[in-house]
């Protein structure tokens, strides 16, 4: 008999095995009671068999694949592991530098509610290094431009203040909703009397307010300074961008603290008060507030 003809007889007395019935009987041991009896084929044990292994099979790959059992596995969720621990950091990092940030606020609202007036000795003076770089960069000469190169980097000047002020709304994660401004906080720039109030008939589109010498100018909200020069008329002016369309400027100053693209915190020193520029004829502060691109009194939302 060839090796063919054997295995195809094993194999059919193997398919006769499977329907052959078995009968199992369950009995208590003591008694000899018959408990149960089921009746089963081969092929019936081999396919309940089968279907438990099946069974456990995908209860496993569905355990590791989404519960965080996987990630004392070997081999597995190591990079997501990573992923994981890395971006727990950078959200630490800011949670950090958002509480320091309004400790610092909590800490210049306080000086705003005592009257604690913040005066340039209270200014942290710069370092060696910072004012020998100061000093080097004052003392190289500058090259002469035409009108046309100085509106050129205006405007350049102008989209870079614009991209860091849409990154730093976009940090947020959330999307910024402009609330009315008469639900809007501010910071009293300065404490002192006005001089001369709002006057658009007479183009004068803000506050003159009167302080002491060498008294710190605060930023009115939080925001982006995006100007920070001398005009013949206005002397030092500081102005800051801030969110709900809202912009204020600084004029008269007798020096600036921030530098164009600097972000401040609502109460945070931005200038010292001064009398440069030719429309002063006083130590003061001119505050003007402009709102969606037109100028509004100040003293209706800010008690100075």
């Amino acid at each position: 008999m060839s090796k063919m003809a054997l295995l195809q007889e094993k194999i059919a007395r193997w398919r006769e095995q499977l329907k052959n019935t078995y009968r199992l009987v369950v009995m208590n041991d003591e008694t000899f009671e018959e408990v149960g009896s089921y009746k089963l084929t081969m092929f019936n044990f081999y396919v309940l068999i089968s279907s438990i292994i099946v069974v456990v099979a995908v209860s496993v790959a569905l355990l590791i694949a989404f519960t965080p059992v996987k990630r004392y596995l070997p081999g597995y969720g190591s990079g997501e592991s990573t992923a994981e621990v890395l971006a727990l950091s950078r959200q630490l990092d800011k949670l950090e530098k958002e509480m320091e940030a309004q400790r610092m606020y909590t800490k210049n609202i306080q000086k705003v509610l005592v009257g604690d007036v913040e005066t340039a000795d209270d200014v942290p003076e710069p370092s060696a290094e910072q004012q020998a770089k100061l000093q080097a960069e004052a003392t190289q000469p500058s090259p002469e431009l035409t009108e046309v190169d100085q509106q050129l980097r205006s405007e350049v000047e102008l989209e870079r203040i614009g991209a860091i002020s849409q990154q730093g709304q976009a940090t947020t994660a959330r999307p910024v909703r402009e609330i009315p401004i008469e639900q809007l906080y501010f910071v009293s720039p300065i404490s002192g009397e006005i001089s001369s109030g709002f006057n658009s008939n007479k183009s004068h589109y803000g506050v003159d307010i009167l302080a002491p010498k060498n008294t710190a100018i605060k930023a009115a909200m939080d925001g982006y300074v995006f100007l920070a020069d001398w005009t013949i008329e206005t002397g030092n002016t500081i102005g800051i961008q801030h969110e709900h369309n809202l912009v204020t400027f600084y004029k008269h100053n007798s020096t600036l603290l921030k530098k164009v693209g600097s972000f401040v915190k609502a109460g945070e020193a931005i200038a010292i008060i001064g009398n440069t520029g030719t429309l002063t004829d006083g130590p003061h502060l001119h505050f003007e507030l402009w709102y969606r691109g037109k100028p509004i009194d100040p003293s209706d939302y800010i008690t100075f």
